[in-house]
């Protein structure tokens, strides 16, 4: 019997796009098996290639790769930067600090260069009004230079009153620098952008997700929030360029969140942090002036500035909050909108209530995202049955992102307590070493807590079945939300 010729030219295309597809899966495995990661998280993308071989590749395309080691410049550019914007080196053995402070410096300055300051002044904002009013009082006052950086920059009323200052400034001969990220900043249309450009703003967006690089892209996003204006102003903290941090939420929910407004010599790494992220993205060398106009007083305010991303060498903040938290003898109280933490950080807080310190963790009752609601939920238990105190903000939309430790430290800046910012985002923190800053962050908090719920775990074991099926489903995904 005849066969004809194209049944044996489909059976060679089938068999030879199995193989291909085979040996895809197989390097695959194998790129996963190299990265030397967790070995639980490492097993499960082994699990999901081998026997979800469609679904699995395409998960790990978008979420399973490392970044981890990675230049984001070059060697000889970033040398370059460091020399030109490295604050003065300060005696730690002449600061009054304890010894578990003092090491905290240390492991911060090896992991990311964060040199320790004291020439610094830092004032809070926990509303966007006051935070959005002083900052363009600032720009407007910009003479020479504005870099400004944001996970969410919008062309709604906050984003164009911003907008509007900045092309002013440029035509008027100032040297404006902007990053936004593109997942994050989608929503803008792109003549927002593009206006700012042709009136001599430069902007960039940040890992601009477009074919043939979305797979590699989508996945890690800059959510840093930083301003500087003439190298002597610094703005850092949670809030974004959107209606919602000044105005609320639709519903008339108030959106609580913390930012700092900080002068002085931190200001000089705020400028390395943004010049590193330019040089990545611009692929140009650019090494920007910096004049800190402070002078040394009896009320300067210790502070490091710490980045991290999935480029670093180290899990830069991880290893700096977990720093942080073994040194607590008394008190952790932790502020932020989404709590999945990383199993060493949860065995860390559990470990120091166990010790009797009085750690407390508030979140939001109602998040902006349901599915972040539910997989942050999914840890409430484990924390009230270890003495951990959970607190629900009621008001609205908590998207603070601190942690105060006993009377003298202090982080907050953009990283939020979930997996996402400490694996896969662009982001950074002040660690501010200060009784007062710490005094009142600590007020700001328990003014929170007069407006929260706290719970019990009775009372937690009482919510409705179907919530727990949910929490314990999306607690599976947590890693990619």
């Amino acid at each position: 019997m005849h066969i004809p010729e194209t049944i044996y030219l489909d059976s060679w295309l089938a068999i030879l796009l199995t193989v291909a597809y085979a040996l895809m899966i197989i390097a695959s495995v194998i790129v996963v098996l190299r990265e030397n990661r967790n070995p639980i998280r490492a097993l499960s993308w082994v699990i999901a290639l081998v026997f979800l071989p469609i679904v699995g590749l395409v998960f790990y395309l978008f979420f399973g790769r490392s970044l981890r080691g990675m230049h984001m410049i070059s060697r000889h550019n970033k040398r370059k930067i460091l020399r030109e914007h490295s604050p003065r080196r300060i005696n730690l053995n002449s600061l009054d600090l304890s010894a578990e402070h003092r090491n905290l410096v240390k492991l911060a300055h090896n992991l990311c260069r964060a040199p320790f300051t004291v020439n610094n002044e830092i004032d809070i904002f926990t509303d966007g009004i006051s935070k959005f009013e002083s900052l363009k009082r600032d720009l407007e006052n910009a003479r020479e230079s504005i870099l400004l950086q944001y996970y969410i920059f919008l062309d709604d009323k906050i984003g164009t009153e911003i907008s509007d200052i900045l092309i002013r400034k440029a035509k008027a001969g100032i040297k404006v620098k902007v990053i936004y990220d593109h997942i994050g900043s989608f929503s803008a249309k792109k003549s927002f952008f593009t206006n700012m450009e042709r009136a001599g703003v430069q902007t960039h967006p940040f890992f601009r997700v477009n074919f043939p690089h979305f797979a590699n892209r989508i996945n890690w996003r800059n959510h840093r929030k930083i301003v500087v204006i003439d190298g002597s102003i610094g703005y850092i903290g949670g809030m974004n360029i959107a209606d919602r941090y000044v105005n609320g939420l639709p519903n008339g929910e108030v959106w609580r969140d913390t930012h700092f407004r900080v002068t002085g010599d931190i200001v000089e790494s705020l400028v390395y942090s943004f010049a590193i992220d330019w040089n990545f993205l611009k692929k140009e060398p650019y090494v920007p002036e910096v004049t800190p106009k402070l002078n040394v007083n009896s009320n300067s305010v210790g502070v490091q500035l710490v980045t991290g991303g999935p480029t670093e060498r180290w899990n830069n903040l991880t290893l700096c909050f977990l720093r942080a938290i073994s040194s607590a003898r008394r008190t952790i109280y932790i502020q932020t909108p989404y709590f999945l933490p990383t199993d060493g950080l949860l065995s860390a807080l559990q470990a120091a209530a166990l010790a009797k310190v009085d750690v407390r963790i508030m979140m939001p009752r109602n998040t902006d995202s349901r599915l972040l609601h539910y997989a942050s939920f999914s840890y409430i238990s484990e924390c009230l049955k270890s003495g951990i105190k959970v607190y629900l903000y009621e008001p609205g939309m908590l998207h603070a992102k601190a942690m105060i430790i006993d009377d003298m430290f202090v982080t907050a800046g953009s990283t939020n307590f979930d997996f996402r910012s400490f694996e896969n985002n662009f982001e950074c923190n002040l660690l501010i070493y200060d009784e007062n800053i710490n005094r009142k962050m600590r007020d700001i908090f328990f003014e929170d807590v007069a407006q929260s719920t706290k719970l019990t775990l009775d009372r937690w074991k009482r919510r409705p079945l179907y919530h727990r099926f949910l929490e314990s489903l999306l607690r599976l995904v947590s890693p990619i939300l």
